[in-house]
This record gives C-alpha cells, sequence and structure tokens, in this order.
C-alpha cells in the first residue's frame, strides 16, 4: 500500500492536460481561461462623468460662481462643443467630458434658473471624472490559468472580447459495477439497492467544469466488464465504482488488466477507500474507486477532484486544508490516513459526525467538512485544533 500523497502524485502523472478550444464568451462562465488574453480597448475609452451635474472649468470652482448654461452630455451621446469661461454642460453619469471642461458639479450643489447655473453649495475637491483607461488600457490581460467567473465575464466583455480560449473540458466516463445495482426509479429487486454513487460524482466533477457521463451498470461479468470498458473509449478518465477489491466477484482488475491497463498502484493507506486502483487504459486515466458510497465520494473528494484541475491547467496540488477547533475529544486514530465527515458550527467548532461507517451516505449529506487525521494521530481534547477539508 502507498499513502495518500504517494497516490495522489502518481494520479497527477495520469492526468494529460486538456487541449485548448475557443469558445464564445456567453459560453465561457465556469471554464478555465487556457491563454493570456488582451484587452482590445481602452475602458472608458474617453474621460466620462461619474455622477449627474454639471461640467465646467475647475478653475472657475467655488460656492457662488455662476455659469451660462450651453449644452447637455448623456451617456451615448456627447455635447460636440467646446466649454468655455463661464460656461457649463449639463451631464450625466457616463457622458464623456466635454472638451474644455475637467470638473463635474454634482446636481445636489447647483441650483438652475433658465439658462443660469450657480453653485449653491461647498462643491468639494473632487473631480467626479473618470480618467480615460481608469478600468484598464488596450493590452491590458486578463492572465491564464483562471476560473472564469461571473466578473471575468464581465471584464472579457468589455474588453471587447467575444470569443475565449479555454481548456476543453476533461471527459469522465463513470461506471458502476455489481449485480447488486439498479438506476434510480428502477424497481430493485429483493436484494438490490439503488445506484448512487456515479450521479454524486458526476455532480461533483461537472462542478469543476469536467463533462462527466454516466454509462450503463456493469454486471458482475467479465463479458459486462469488458462491454463498459468498451463503451468509455474515447474518455480522458475513467472511473469504476466497486469491484477494486479482491473478492471472487470484483472482477474490475482482472478485466482492466486483459485490457491492456498499464497499473499505477493498488490500495492506499487511508480510510475510507483503502482498495483505490489506478493506471492507464487504452491512453486514458483510470481510476477504480471503492464501492461504499462514502468511500466512493471521500476518494472522489482526495482524488479525482485534483485530477481534474490538473487536467483543466488549474496545477497539481493536493486540496486546500483549514484548521478549526474540536467541539469534542476524539479518539486516537489507527495506522491509515482517516477522512472523518463533521460539521463546521456557527461557533466555528468542529463536530465529528455520526457513526462513520463507509455505507452512510446520510452521515455524509449532513456534514461540510472531512477531518483529516495523520496516521497514528493520537487521541485529542475538546478544544484541540484539528485539520479539515471543506466538502
Amino acid at each position: 500500500m502507498i499513502t495518500v500523497d504517494e497516490a495522489r502524485a502518481r494520479l497527477f502523472e495520469l492526468a494529460a492536460l486538456m487541449p485548448v478550444e475557443e469558445v464564445p464568451l456567453v459560453q465561457a462562465a465556469g471554464r478555465v481561461l487556457a491563454r493570456d488574453v488582451a484587452a482590445r480597448r481602452d475602458q472608458p475609452p474617453f474621460a466620462a462623468s461619474s455622477m449627474d451635474g454639471y461640467a465646467v472649468k475647475s478653475a472657475e470652482v467655488e460656492r457662488d460662481a455662476m455659469f451660462k448654461l450651453i449644452g447637455e452630455a448623456a451617456a451615448g451621446r456627447r455635447f460636440t462643443g467646446q466649454v468655455g469661461a463661464g460656461q457649463a454642460v449639463r451631464i450625466f453619469t457616463g457622458a464623456p467630458m466635454p472638451e474644455g471642461a475637467d470638473f463635474v458639479v454634482i446636481q445636489e450643489n447647483v441650483s438652475q434658473s433658465g439658462d443660469l447655473v450657480t453653485i449653491v453649495n461647498a462643491p468639494g475637491t473632487k473631480d467626479n471624472v473618470r480618467p480615460v483607461g481608469v478600468d484598464f488600457h488596450d493590452g491590458a490581460t486578463v492572465q491564464a490559468p483562471r476560473l472564469l467567473r461571473p466578473a471575468d465575464i464581465a471584464l472579457l466583455a468589455a474588453m471587447n472580447i467575444d470569443r475565449v480560449p479555454v481548456a476543453r473540458k476533461p471527459v469522465v466516463a463513470l461506471i458502476s459495477t455489481g449485480d447488486e445495482l439498479v438506476m434510480p426509479g428502477e424497481a430493485p429487486g429483493p436484494d438490490q439497492i439503488i445506484a448512487s454513487n456515479t450521479f454524486g460524482l458526476k455532480a461533483m466533477l461537472e462542478e469543476l467544469g469536467a463533462e462527466a457521463r454516466i454509462l450503463p451498470i456493469a454486471r458482475d461479468t467479465i463479458g459486462s466488464l469488458t462491454t463498459a470498458f468498451g463503451l468509455a473509449e474515447g474518455a480522458d478518465l475513467v472511473v469504476t465504482i466497486g469491484g477494486a477489491s479482491v473478492g471472487d466477484h470484483d472482477l474490475v482488475g482482472r478485466v482492466a488488466g486483459d485490457l491492456g491497463m498499464d497499473r499505477s498502484f493498488y490500495k492506499v493507506l487511508m480510510r475510507p477507500g483503502k482498495p483505490l486502483m489506478a493506471g492507464r487504459l487504452n491512453g486514458a486515466a483510470m481510476v477504480g474507486l471503492p464501492g461504499n458510497p462514502v468511500s466512493a465520494m471521500v476518494c472522489g473528494r482526495i482524488f479525482l477532484v485534483p485530477m481534474i484541475r490538473a487536467m483543466l491547467g488549474l496545477g497539481a496540488e493536493a486540496p486546500a486544508l483549514s484548521q478549526a477547533p474540536l467541539a469534542q475529544g476524539i479518539a486516537a486514530n489507527g495506522p491509515r490516513e482517516h477522512y472523518m465527515r463533521a460539521q463546521i458550527g456557527a461557533d466555528g467548532r468542529i463536530t465529528l459526525g455520526g457513526d462513520q461507517d463507509s455505507s452512510l451516505l446520510s452521515v455524509l449529506s449532513a456534514s461540510n467538512a472531512l477531518i483529516r487525521r495523520p496516521p497514528n494521530d493520537p487521541a485529542h481534547e475538546a478544544g484541540t485544533m484539528v485539520a479539515y477539508l471543506s466538502i
């Protein structure tokens, strides 16, 4: 068996970087920017008013100063004349500053009678003008790699970028295995259960930007598993769930080997998730997860999530851990690294979940953290700081 860190390092070696594709800006949210992009204009492209008011010369701005109103400037419609001494232009937020004016007196500080404008309150020293390029200049770059958030999409739009170079979404084939499984909505037999792992993993991986495909359940026969692997052809990552242990009906490793898998490792010193397998099969990375639901989901978080991030160009890094004080004492850990379901409370303390049996999805659903216990970690009292992974 190998450690969690060593297993993750070997998985990174299997994680091929995705090629670059261009997509319309409207489809780029949640994608990973693959190449730097540069602005195609200044923003704003002209000096603009930041307030509704009156554009005048700053040298003439003082309380009780009077100006003749000579025109109006609005967003999208500039005043085309020139502001001279003693003159003012009515201006609205976002409008280009008229030539000759360099100060906007806000409308609350002005009174107007016909075409006569008077500053009636102290105008202050702020000119209320946004300079050319105060947001960004032509040629300013958004650097890759970068997971594109809504604010990034708005920035790219303002930069006049209509097509965006992004990493192609990794295609992940998810294969549940076992005679005991049926799909949600089907009528299970007396000895069957509902397949849940593929649906949880699909949601987890697509949240990261992967394209996850749920394939038909593979039965515990060599023929069914061989067919399932055939259906996964073309995927960048093949993930099997169940059948990776050493029981008489655990055939995944055997069938994958017969199909030419180059195995990287089998078994990891962790709980839950010891019977983890990985390698390369027909050019794709392959990961065999354990079948217990919590084991599969925890291994997905610890191993698959970093793999997908690496494939998208976001770096080969372990998930970030945080620290929180224990709300109650905790017993000593055994020889394997242990990820324990837990809840971070409003008070910032972390409470261990209920039964840590790896089949209990209800405990995982009620949790928002995994406490990471190192091998042979001693018992801890309430208040001890522990490392945890947010989920």
